[in-house]
């Protein structure tokens, strides 16, 4: 897959994208903003484990976003099941040094318009932890609207935090 989405191209991780991924990812305040799952530091057996994580699915779900020929930051879907069959969690990151440049805005549109067509979807949620308005704002200015507060549902960085709840809806 690739898309051009003009400030940047979404398209499939390559494991030459090795390096540039643990030279964005290893950054305590986009970890800070991640889920869980997202380590920090980010070391390279990290990143050897995203990309066997990535080598075992039958259709890619999440994609690199390229600036400049280098990869720079991610954005995925993970795929409802059951009654959940119609919808998908989104989510996206962006090495710090490219932030405040409109990249995200332009990645987050052309990757959730995407997903939804390719797989079929009818809604896409995206929950942001109260500290992070700029990716309210992203997520504002890409279509997802606000849905409401998952009030104290995430300890993150040793504090108990609110979560903002947007979704896309089709």
């Amino acid at each position: 897959m690739k898309l051009d989405c003009g400030l940047c191209v979404i398209r499939d991780w390559q494991p030459s994208d090795e390096e540039a991924l643990i030279a964005v990812a290893n950054n305590r305040n986009v970890w800070r903003n991640m889920h869980h799952r997202f380590p920090y530091p980010y070391a390279k057996s990290d990143a050897k484990y995203w990309f066997s994580l990535l080598a075992q699915m039958q259709e890619p779900t999440h994609w690199a976003i390229e600036v400049d020929g280098v990869a720079v930051g991610g954005v995925g879907i993970d795929l409802g099941e059951g009654i959940f069959a119609k919808s998908a969690q989104f989510g996206y990151w962006l090495g710090e040094p490219y932030w405040g440049r409109g990249i995200m805005t332009d990645a987050v549109r052309a990757a959730a318009e995407y997903a939804l067509i390719h797989f079929g979807l009818v809604r896409l949620e995206a929950p942001v932890f109260a500290w992070n308005p700029a990716s309210m704002r992203v997520l504002e200015k890409s279509g997802f609207v606000r849905e409401g507060i998952l009030r104290r549902s995430v300890l993150k960085d040793g504090e108990l935090i609110d979560q903002v709840l947007y979704a896309l809806v089709r």
